[in-house]
């Protein structure tokens, strides 16, 4: 290969064929057409999310102080996590043409739904897409409760917090429970430090209002006590279903060193699971199992990424690029052994040799 390099003027340098891989695979995705809005998939999703979601308030409404109150709390977090899956769409341009359309689009379902950021939350994912897993860029695997490189890991040996390290990957679920409220609260950190801009003031009022009329409604309708079982347990479904969604697309890849550079197919392909089940799975992790197509086409509509799929296996098979996917429930026996063992990992944790050879 080298000789024929040599040999032929036009033939392409490894960085320039690496660097083209990416531009070859989109080109034949536009040209299937499969980049085309699904208007009519995302009016009727919304549709139903919205009846749903007016179901669950007269519900709330004619069953008064009971505590079958907590299944209408079950059911709105359930609805809650696809609200937020739907904004997650919109805010990557997913559902219309128009950028504006997409954005207040994604403002109104987050906060004015879901009572969430939507403009802390991009800020925060749109580095995740651009660097996943890469130590010190990618904001999901910085410094939290939960240690997620080995040298975060490592300065937590000693104490309560070295137990709580080695059982991070057990713990980790449990502390799910309280992604929701998280959620909430970095929203509000966001919306209302210094400099903040006219939209997200904008923005604030909107995530205020919803948090506070909801709140009051609560305590209103019910008595203290289960009012607060309510939201407890609503906050703590809709955190567990929507990190459990998030958390299988990464956690366990490899990691990134913070100096490395790699090409934008094996940047988003590599670091990146997809995860198997069909029709039940695509719903409960709102397309998100198709982790490898959403960072390779983030603007690809979510019911389109099923038939992409295909073509992007194939595609990476042919240019020995690993395409990782595994079934359901094996996705998060790995997240629990990794957490469990970060600590134990390798201190070059990227070690891949097609990568090793492109560095080279």
């Amino acid at each position: 290969m080298s000789q024929l390099l040599a040999e032929d003027p036009h033939a392409q340098r490894p960085q320039q064929r690496h660097a083209s891989l990416y531009s070859d695979l989109l080109t034949t995705v536009r040209e299937l057409g499969l980049l085309r809005r699904r208007y009519t998939y995302y009016w009727t999703r919304i549709g139903l999310v919205l009846a749903a979601l007016g179901g669950v308030i007269a519900g709330f409404v004619l069953l008064g102080n009971s505590w079958f109150q907590l299944l209408m709390a079950g059911a709105l977090a359930l609805i809650l996590v696809q609200v937020a899956f739907l904004s997650h769409d919109s805010a990557h341009r997913q559902i219309f043409h128009s950028a504006a359309w997409n954005d207040w689009t994604a403002r109104l379902l987050a906060g004015g739904i879901a009572g969430m950021s939507i403009t802390w939350w991009k800020n925060k994912h749109s580095k995740h897409h651009n660097a996943p897993n890469q130590i010190s860029k990618d904001p999901d695997i910085g410094i939290g409760v939960i240690a997620f490189t080995p040298d975060h890991a490592d300065s937590r040996r000693r104490g309560f917090i070295k137990w709580f390290g080695d059982r991070q990957g057990w713990l980790f679920f449990p502390l799910l429970t309280l992604e929701g409220l998280s959620l909430h609260v970095s929203s509000l950190q966001h919306l209302f430090r210094r400099g903040a801009t006219r939209v997200e003031r904008v923005e604030a009022a909107v995530v205020v209002s919803r948090l506070g009329l909801y709140i009051t409604a609560l305590y209103v309708v019910l008595p203290f006590g289960k009012a607060s079982a309510f939201l407890g347990l609503q906050l703590a479904v809709f955190g567990v279903c929507l990190g459990g969604s998030f958390a299988p697309n990464h956690k366990g890849m490899p990691l990134v060193p913070k100096t490395m550079k790699l090409d934008f197919l094996r940047r988003q392909v590599l670091m990146s699971r997809n995860i198997r089940g069909g029709a039940v799975v695509d719903f409960a992790m709102g397309g998100l199992n198709y982790q490898i197509e959403h960072h390779l086409f983030p603007s690809m509509p979510r019911p389109t990424l099923r038939k992409v799929q295909p073509i992007v296996r194939e595609y990476c098979a042919q240019n020995g690029v690993k395409y990782t996917e595994v079934g359901f429930f094996e996705s998060y026996t790995i997240i629990v052994d990794y957490l469990n063992n970060v600590g134990l990992r390798a201190r070059d944790p990227f070690q891949c040799p097609l990568v090793s050879q492109y560095r080279d």
